[in-house]
């Protein structure tokens, strides 16, 4: 599995990534209070895909933007909802990641979270089930 990821992980264009980046973002605004620690986790995904570090914070920068500029999910989610499941689920860790990295999840967060499943394509049950497994790591 994750040969698979490192293959479907070098074929993301930059503007893919920056439009995943800013859903990223978004999840990490949306309760008023962007961290450090979220902007880390969306540092650690960027690395995945770019291992510059100026190209790394560019990317961030571009994405902070995209972000602040637009009020529309659809945005976002179009650069994704048509590619395999293996990098939806990917968005979907990171988006949990983001969420719960404050020990609490607020109503805005995990609806934020349902609308994006729905909007990617992407089966409930499976973003429940990656929450559930990030939630058990968490607590170990």
């Amino acid at each position: 599995i994750i040969i698979k990821l490192i293959m479907n992980i070098k074929q993301i264009d930059s503007e893919k990534l920056i439009g995943i980046v800013a859903l990223l973002v978004h999840a990490a605004k949306i309760d008023d209070n962007y961290t450090e620690k979220e902007k880390k986790i969306i540092i650690s995904f960027i690395e995945n895909f770019e291992q510059n570090s100026r190209e790394i914070q560019e990317k961030l920068k571009k994405a902070e933007e995209l972000e602040a500029n637009s009020n529309q999910l659809l945005n976002y989610t179009n650069k994704i909802k048509k590619d395999a499941l293996d990098l939806k689920s990917m968005v979907v860790k990171e988006l949990w990641k983001i969420i719960i990295s404050d020990n609490s999840t607020d109503e805005y967060e995990s609806n934020l979270n349902r609308r994006i499943c729905g909007l990617i394509y992407f089966p409930d049950k499976l973003s429940g089930e990656i929450k559930l497994k990030l939630l058990k790591e968490k607590i170990k």
